[in-house]
């Protein structure tokens, strides 16, 4: 396989940060909410967890069953310092949006420059 698991890797953390942008937004939406409790999104621990287990054997296809088995849990965090209930910070959600957002930006350049490489390879052949 040319590109091994790169992009099945790079498409599943796109989704993950993609859901965690959806949840962000949600959170940030919900700012005046009282009682709304703020949305955390995880995803790195299980990933990397099976694909620890998986490389194990190093099998290609149990490595690509880890990679598409991965899932991220979303989750409440019920800590609240406000009188109203709601535990949303804006300044902290908007902070996590645009790390996440240059994350994102970085995958699909990282991905495409291994594009790009490839086909220069191709075309000089």
């Amino acid at each position: 396989m040319l590109f091994g698991n790169t992009i099945p890797m790079v498409q599943k953390s796109l989704d993950f940060l993609w859901k965690q942008q959806e949840v962000l937004a949600m959170n940030i939406a919900n700012v005046s909410t009282p009682g709304y409790k703020r949305k955390t999104v995880t995803f790195e621990d299980e990933y990397r967890r099976r694909l620890q287990a998986a490389s194990q054997t190093k099998n290609t296809s149990t490595i690509r069953q880890a990679i598409d088995e991965a899932d991220c849990l979303v989750y409440s965090r019920d800590d609240s310092g406000r009188v109203d209930e709601n535990n949303v910070n804006a300044d902290v959600e908007n902070t996590k949006i645009a790390r996440s957002t240059l994350h994102y930006q970085y995958l699909l350049q990282s991905v495409s420059n291994d594009i790009k490489r490839y086909q220069s390879v191709v075309k000089a052949q």
